[in-house]
């Protein structure tokens, strides 16, 4: 369908006044689009704007703002290009304005997508109940960037097809350019791979306490497409490849359903030692310990009759796995005061020598 066509027959009853003056005809057309393209979208947005107003949600607001620019000006350069065509002016000539004119609405269309998928993905990122949907803070910037590159390229294509452009040379030469890319940047390309599922996977994020293959424990402070860097304990800042990070097992010590994390103190008392007792203090000093969380409540097991000890086992929950150190150091210390009071042996390894004879 030729939409200039159908623009001049609409303002066929008008033009037919102009008598012939091409130029007049051509102005008016332009005229009149500018005219109707400013009070068709004033009235219509003003309507969406008010029906948006009902909802509680600033998202329609939003994309409405971002909307009536594209659309007032597709209407101008359609009635620009209808008027351009009905000038008296070289059809080449009238060609290349009307692409221009084109070119501009596929401009102006692709920074509105832009910023509309943009606020999109916004929304799903910080939306309620994101932790395990696909796109979340933390892989907002991936999937930005990745829906900028579509919609540029695609707007490129279309471009291209308006100006009459063959693709066919641009692909080749974009695919061999690839392939040797690729070969030389083997190693890059596998960690950028991999920083990509990581980042749309999700196995950590930012402010997680991870342990490595190689026992390595510390806290992630950036995630990246070529490296993942974690500070330890020993503020030592470690960078890891994303190749190495997605083939390696790692241990989130935040993750699950709440950050918390489970401690446990490994005692053991003297056979012969009231078993209840050594239970009630245990469960006694995990519960006055303020950095153990109420819930879940702390308990101990009474796991197995050593060579030498009952041994038990102390678990409780704190807020955060950076506060594990800090919290062994209090329990122990609490238990080993405590037993010394109420005259709890902790056996340790001794062996006893008897001497059958003494050497002549």
């Amino acid at each position: 369908m030729d939409y200039f066509t159908d623009i001049a027959s609409y303002l066929s009853p008008l033009l037919q006044l102009l008598g012939d003056q091409p130029w007049l005809k051509g102005g008016t057309v332009i005229l009149v689009t500018f005219i109707f393209a400013s009070v068709v979208s004033w009235i219509i947005f003003k309507i969406l704007k008010v029906a948006s107003k009902k909802t509680t949600n600033r998202l329609d607001d939003r994309l409405l703002t971002i909307a009536r620019v594209p659309i007032y000006y597709s209407l101008l350069i359609t009635g620009f290009t209808a008027g351009v065509k009905m000038m008296p002016i070289s059809s080449k000539l009238s060609a290349n304005i009307g692409n221009g004119f084109q070119t501009l609405g596929i401009l102006i269309w692709t920074v509105a997508l832009i910023r509309i998928s943009k606020i999109i993905m916004y929304q799903l990122a910080w939306g309620k109940d994101h932790r395990f949907r696909l796109i979340q803070p933390q892989t907002l910037p991936l999937f930005d960037n990745l829906f900028k590159l579509l919609i540029i390229a695609f707007a490129l294509y279309i471009t291209f097809q308006i100006w009459g452009i063959d693709m066919t040379a641009w692909l080749a030469s974009a695919g061999v350019i690839g392939i040797a890319i690729g070969f030389a940047a083997k190693d890059t390309l596998a960690n950028l791979f991999s920083g990509v599922f990581i980042l749309a996977d999700t196995p950590y994020k930012i402010g997680d306490y991870i342990v490595l293959d190689g026992d390595q424990r510390g806290k992630v402070t950036h995630i990246g497409i070529r490296s993942t860097r974690m500070l330890t304990r020993d503020d030592v800042e470690i960078t890891v490849p994303n190749a190495i990070m997605g083939n390696s097992k790692i241990t989130n010590q935040s993750g699950g359903p709440h950050p918390k994390f489970r401690i446990r103190v490994k005692i053991g008392v003297a056979y012969g030692s009231d078993i209840d007792q050594v239970r009630e203090i245990l469960i006694e000093i995990a519960k006055t310990e303020p950095l153990i969380t109420k819930y879940p409540t702390p308990r101990v097991r009474f796991r197995t009759f050593g060579a030498s000890s009952l041994d038990l086992e102390l678990m409780g929950w704190i807020e955060d796995p950076e506060l594990r150190g800090r919290t062994l150091d209090k329990l122990n210390t609490s238990i080993y005061k405590r037993f010394n009071q109420e005259n709890i042996e902790i056996p340790y390894d001794k062996q006893d020598l008897y001497i059958k004879e003494l050497p002549e």
